[in-house]
């Protein structure tokens, strides 16, 4: 076997080889002894199938399974040439070039290597953090929507006429044009709060200003999108009912209501709870400051400053990514042009390349970085992080990890994660710094 191995740059290698006819029908004999001491084949004992029977009846697999082999070893005598451990390899290898021919195999194979970066002074990019500053206007604010949020509902025996914001208790029966009901259409004693936007536009707005034990028709069109697709965008009548009106009782802001909001918090009190708030809207307006300015100017700082040779193959992974991205945007016409058209598609990856190559870029720096640093996110935290917020969304946690998997998306999440972790760890330095 003859091996030529090459390092283009910091971040790719090169390895050519030719392999001869012989050493592969070589392969062939040594594979197929192999398994003729394990393979069943009628007429034949197990272990003592002969193996010119085994060639006979799986020479393309055997020979598909010994070029194979071979290319595996002329990859690993590629990196034993280039004085390299094969864990400095990146993706899979590409064929540049693979040609069979009678005699003998060519080919040429590009290898992706992790890229080394030198971080010194990365400190100095970090931006100047300054500590949010709440005004007590803030913390009452907050304390009078935490108020309002904890307000009941309570009948008001003295209020007639329904408006906005109020709970009311309703009957209502639903019919088209032609007088059939609505299937689910009709409920007793079903409570609304009004300019919820829990109705079909228009409904909720006919309901203000109707008087308790009032009875009224209110006319409605269905949305065109409207998920019952028997009904939608047709008109329709609802006999509505009112016969209850409930508004948010006043709720006192003192010691009694902060004990109520900070329960298992000993000797809870209104100061106290002012200062948890006070906290709470520190941490809010940072979190906001970081990730809406500092971060994204962070990442762009350490881009631009840090140069170094990136792997072809995870830039053409990235520019996939992108492409397919871009795609989701597009109009079938679009996409059947770039496949039909293979010079637009190459001009669309062009456009692409530049903005790829600052995301695998940053990625490097980042993965580097967070090894300096000690910043880690492990398997269980990733998966944590998915249910949690497929519980926000009212999906099943279990089904939106397995389509994750199934997607391979959990390496993406899980390095989104470190990097938020790690630049939030460095932002907070600077701020300990810049208070100290």
């Amino acid at each position: 076997m003859e091996i030529k191995a090459t390092k283009i740059d910091n971040a790719n290698a090169k390895i050519e080889g030719l392999i001869t006819q012989e050493e592969i029908d070589r392969r062939i004999d040594k594979i197929a002894k192999q398994l003729s001491k394990t393979m069943n084949i009628p007429g034949f004992r197990k272990g003592k199938v002969p193996p010119a029977v085994v060639k006979q009846r799986y020479g393309d697999k055997l020979a598909e399974d010994a070029e194979t082999e071979l290319i595996k070893e002329a990859i690993d005598k590629g990196f034993e040439e280039l004085g390299l451990q094969k864990e400095a390899m990146l993706g899979e290898p590409r064929f540049s070039k693979y040609e069979k021919q009678d005699d003998k195999v060519e080919f040429e194979i590009e290898i992706g290597l992790r890229p080394k970066i030198d971080l010194e002074g990365y400190e100095e990019l970090i931006p100047e953090v300054k500590e949010p500053q709440i005004s007590d206007e803030d913390v009452e604010k907050r304390l009078e929507e935490l108020a309002e949020a904890s307000a009941e509902f309570v009948e008001n025996p003295r209020r007639k006429v329904a408006k906005k914001g109020d709970l009311v208790v309703i009957d209502f029966k639903g019919r088209l044009e032609d007088g059939k009901e609505i299937e689910g259409g009709s409920a007793e004693n079903f409570e609304l709060r009004l300019g919820s936007g829990q109705f079909i536009p228009g409904f909720e707005d006919q309901v203000i200003g109707m008087n308790k034990g009032e009875t009224k028709t209110i006319e409605v069109t269905f949305p065109e999108d409207y998920l019952n697709k028997e009904i939608a965008g047709k008109p329709a009548k609802f006999e509505v009912t009112l016969h209850a009106i409930k508004e948010k009782e006043k709720v006192e802001i003192n010691d009694e209501f902060a004990k109520k909001v900070m329960p298992g918090v000993k000797d809870a009190n209104l100061e106290k709870l002012k200062e948890e708030i006070k906290k709470q809207l520190k941490s809010e307006e940072l979190s906001k400051l970081y990730n809406e300015e500092l971060k994204p100017k962070l990442i762009e700082a350490l881009v631009e400053k840090y140069e170094f040779d990136l792997p072809n193959n995870i830039v053409e992974q990235e520019i996939s990514v992108q492409l397919n991205n871009k795609a989701a945007s597009m109009s079938e016409e679009e996409i059947k042009e770039l496949r039909e058209n293979k010079e637009k598609l190459e001009e669309l990856k062009k456009e692409i390349e530049p903005e790829a190559k600052k995301s695998v870029k940053a990625t490097f720096i980042v993965d580097a970085l967070a090894k300096k640093e000690g910043i880690n996110v492990d398997d269980q935290e990733v998966i944590q992080t998915i249910y949690y917020e497929a519980m926000q969304m009212g999906r099943n946690p279990q089904e939106i990890l397995e389509a994750y998997q199934k997607q391979g998306l959990l390496p993406a999440i899980k390095m989104a994660m470190i990097e938020d972790k790690l630049l939030t760890h460095l932002l907070n330095k600077k701020l300990q710094q810049e208070a100290a």
